[in-house]
């Protein structure tokens, strides 16, 4: 079973045993939402699922209430705000239902991103109970890289499961949750934005820039060597921990603009040994949409 990263090597492996599995292809673009599926449809590890960002990964018709913060569904309330919300369980659980996952499956996720999208779905795999899901490390290029075949034919059909939703693995945290432990021992933020955007000095889609009092800034894209894929788990290790300089990685939680590119933190955290942490997956789309709340500029935490 693998439950952080996966090499292009062992999948290989994994589907030379013909074992029970499932891939899921999450290449996507905020800046261009239809540009992922285009990818997927042009070149894909064969039997790889589509999974959207937009229409898989979070909440559909969210209705928008006060200062744009999603509030409700037509199928049940989300499980987070923010720019990207979480589906309910329940919801989640049916997507993987109607493309065949069930639980006895290894899942095994990668996109074109850094393991920005594709760590979307390894983190909701491990919030439904799941824990045999795995990240390819490198992505689709090292896939490629490795001599891994890809095909431009149409996702492959599959009959409905009936995925069973556990306890979860890993920590949800919502906003009033953060706010009440501001700037205190027991709750250690790490905003995972680019620096720019932690200081305030741009916000390209947010109504206020900066970031929430207190916390430090890990721009995701570290935890990539020049490859692309992760660091040694060791080196990861020493870089977090002097991050962190000295608080107990067991309150961290982790927050980026909507939740997405936090999870990249996240997962380094646990392949370098210093997790399970959480993750605020409103982040700072729902947090600048609160009224009432403190926002900070600047370098400082």
């Amino acid at each position: 079973m693998y439950t952080t990263l996966i090499t292009a090597e062992q999948l290989m492996a994994l589907q030379a045993a013909d074992s029970r599995r499932m891939l899921f292809d999450c290449s996507f673009d905020l800046m261009n939402p239809e540009a992922g599926a285009r990818q997927y449809r042009a070149a894909h590890i064969p039997e790889a699922v589509y999974a959207n960002l937009d229409t898989d990964l979070s909440a559909k018709h969210g209705v928008a209430g006060a200062h744009g913060v999603v509030v409700a569904q037509d199928d049940g309330p989300p499980a987070s705000g923010g720019r990207h919300p979480l589906p309910s369980r329940e919801r989640f659980a049916a997507w993987l239902s109607s493309v065949g996952f069930a639980n006895d499956m290894q899942a095994v996720v990668y996109d074109r991103n850094g393991a920005n999208y594709c760590g979307r779905l390894w983190w909701m795999l491990k919030w439904m109970g799941h824990d045999a899901v795995a990240v390819l490390d490198g992505g689709l290029s090292a896939w490629q890289d490795a001599g891994g075949n890809v095909t431009d034919r149409d996702e492959p059909t599959h009959f409905q499961s009936n995925f069973v939703e556990g306890p979860p693995l890993l920590a949800l945290v919502d906003t009033r949750t953060v706010a009440a432990h501001l700037e205190q021992p027991a709750q250690t933020l790490i905003d995972a934005r680019a620096a720019a955007r932690y200081r305030g000095e741009v916000e390209p889609l947010d109504p206020i820039a900066g970031h929430i009092p207190g916390a430090l800034n890990r721009p995701f894209a570290e935890n990539l060597g020049p490859d692309g894929k992760f660091k040694p788990a060791a080196q990861l290790r020493a870089e977090f921990e002097a991050l962190l300089g000295g608080r107990d990685p067991a309150t961290v939680v982790h927050q980026c603009g909507s939740g997405v590119s936090a999870v990249p933190n996240l997962l380094a955290m646990q392949i370098a040994g210093l997790g399970p942490t959480a993750l605020y997956a409103g982040s700072w789309s729902e947090w600048s949409n609160t009224p009432g709340l403190p926002t900070r500029q600047g370098a400082q935490a």
